[in-house]
């Protein structure tokens, strides 16, 4: 689940034709400022020509699971990106143009955009569209690669069933040649034995080989459970499991032993690291914050707290260079594990987030659950009009509110 595209890695993509993961690591900022040649709705200051979708979805999904309500005209830039056919390429600066054979159409960009504007509401035949066109791009093993026709890996089959499920379909039933997404992604765990037992390895090496891939595990984990970048916490008990069972497990077997790599991955440090060729190995925040949606989704959030904690000490400075998406990519973390995403370790990441685009139509802050934590937001429509003296100053100023298209549905 990892923020936005590695440019070099996308283009290696569009030379060579290898996919990328679905969730790489999320780029530094280099610039402080928004160049003026970037469309006013779109998030972050950065070049978006690998990853404009995708970090744009991150930002008004994460908004979402805040309570915010975000400007028409960025939920307008996502929109206006969607080709004639559904599909969705990582960014189109002519997006009046029709798209061509040269535009490059990805799955990963298109899934996180089916998942935010399904959060959003008011979108059902863009989201239509795009489910079909993701229909139509499912491989014969029942998953999906990064582009059409490329090998399914596990990042990507599973942002595609976290769209699926954020549009109420049962990715069991979404079937090619009588195989199922699921089918796919269990084909990509790790047995219970050896090196990385119960991962999920990214794709099959040249020999066919599965290696665990602590990336592709944190993503594998949440769609095994069903769930999308939005995920929620399970009902777990906290308690550290052990990958079990032999032959090919269920999901939720699959889910609960991807989980328990992932607990021994953060157990010594509380995050998880990435090494470059040449280099030492170094904290990887991106798949940290990954790591911890996806424990609390499997065993609860209590199983995330050491990389949570570790996440709310030392990713300030990460996230400003990482981004809209850095930014969003915490919140979703946050959600996951029920806590409050404007006190984040002393941060407050839906501030920082909405300040990296246009500023948003209406901020609630999440309604206290009974036991103090703050709610999951979207679990009603008080959200956006949360606190009586936000309605009466707009309405002693004599405002019509916008009426508000976008219904508050939580997905699955």
């Amino acid at each position: 689940m990892n923020i936005c595209r590695c440019a070099a890695a996308l283009a290696a993509v569009a030379v060579i034709g290898i996919p990328t993961p679905a969730f790489a690591a999320g780029s530094p900022s280099s610039s402080p400022s928004r160049p003026a040649a970037l469309p006013s709705g779109l998030y972050g200051s950065t070049d978006p020509e690998y990853d404009g979708v995708w970090r744009q979805s991150l930002a008004l999904l994460a908004q979402h699971t805040a309570g915010v309500r975000p400007a028409a005209r960025a939920v307008d830039w996502l929109t206006g990106q969607q080709c004639a056919n559904g599909a969705f390429a990582a960014f189109r600066a002519e997006p009046a143009r029709a798209c061509d054979a040269k535009v490059m159409v990805d799955t990963n960009s298109t899934a996180a955009a089916v998942q935010a504007l399904a959060a959003l509401g008011g979108h059902d035949a863009a989201t239509g569209k795009a489910l079909a066109w993701l229909k139509s791009a499912q491989n014969k093993d029942g998953g999906w690669g990064y582009t059409p026709g490329g090998p399914s890996d596990t990042n990507s089959t599973s942002v595609v069933i976290g769209a699926l499920s954020a549009v109420g379909e049962k990715p069991a039933t979404v079937l090619k040649d009588g195989k199922s997404p699921y089918d796919a992604l269990l084909g990509l765990a790790l047995p219970c034995s050896g090196d990385g037992a119960g991962a999920f390895a990214y794709q099959p090496d040249k020999k066919g080989e599965l290696a665990a891939n602590a990336d592709a595990t944190a993503a594998g984990v949440v769609a095994a459970l069903g769930q999308g970048l939005a995920a929620t916490a399970g009902k777990g008990t906290g308690e550290a499991a052990r990958c079990a069972g032999s032959g090919k497990p269920t999901a939720a077997q699959a889910a609960a032993n991807g989980a328990a790599y992932l607990a021994h991955a953060v157990a010594e440090h509380g995050y998880l690291t990435s090494v470059l060729p040449g280099a030492t190995a170094q904290p990887d925040y991106g798949n940290t914050a990954d790591a911890v949606v996806a424990l609390s989704a499997q065993g609860g959030a209590a199983r995330a707290r050491k990389p949570l904690e570790w996440l709310e000490k030392h990713s300030e400075a990460w996230a400003r260079q990482g981004g809209p998406a850095a930014y969003a990519q915490l919140v979703l973390a946050a959600h996951a594990t029920g806590t409050d995403p404007r006190d984040f370790g002393g941060l407050d990441l839906v501030k920082a987030l909405d300040a990296t685009g246009p500023a948003p139509q209406a901020t609630a802050a999440p309604e206290a659950a009974e036991d103090g934590t703050p709610s999951k937001s979207g679990d009603n429509h008080a959200v956006w009009w949360a606190g009586g003296a936000f309605l009466l100053v707009v309405i002693a100023v004599g405002f019509m509110l916008t009426r508000r298209g976008n219904a508050q549905g939580r997905r699955p």
